[in-house]
């Protein structure tokens, strides 16, 4: 089984010509991976120190690359991949990172 992670742009919403094909991969933990790292890319060059993680994902909804998943779906629906949902984490942690690990 292969996995294909397409690319939809948030700032074109529903244009597919806009659409592109990241890559194929052999797991869906790889296509994961791969999805991941272009949202982290987007979040991380577009962070402003001080800024919300309200503001960067308001950022990354408008304009970020959103990529997603075609392919077999995990029988665990709770690992199905929303790049949505994975960014809105992701702000959290980079806009809001916590002190534990100086504690």
């Amino acid at each position: 089984m292969t996995y294909t992670v397409y690319v939809d742009d948030n700032y074109n919403y529903m244009d597919e010509s806009a659409r592109y094909t990241l890559g194929t991969f052999t797991t869906y933990q790889a296509a994961v991976a791969a999805a991941k790292k272009l949202v982290d890319a987007f979040l991380l060059e577009h962070y402003q120190p001080g800024m919300t993680a309200e503001a960067l994902y308001a950022g990354y909804r408008g304009y970020g690359e959103d990529p997603f998943i075609m392919g077999e779906e995990p029988k665990d629906k709770s690992e199905i991949f929303s790049a949505w949902a994975y960014a809105e984490q992701r702000c959290q942690e980079i806009c809001n990172p916590t002190t534990s690990e100086s504690i």
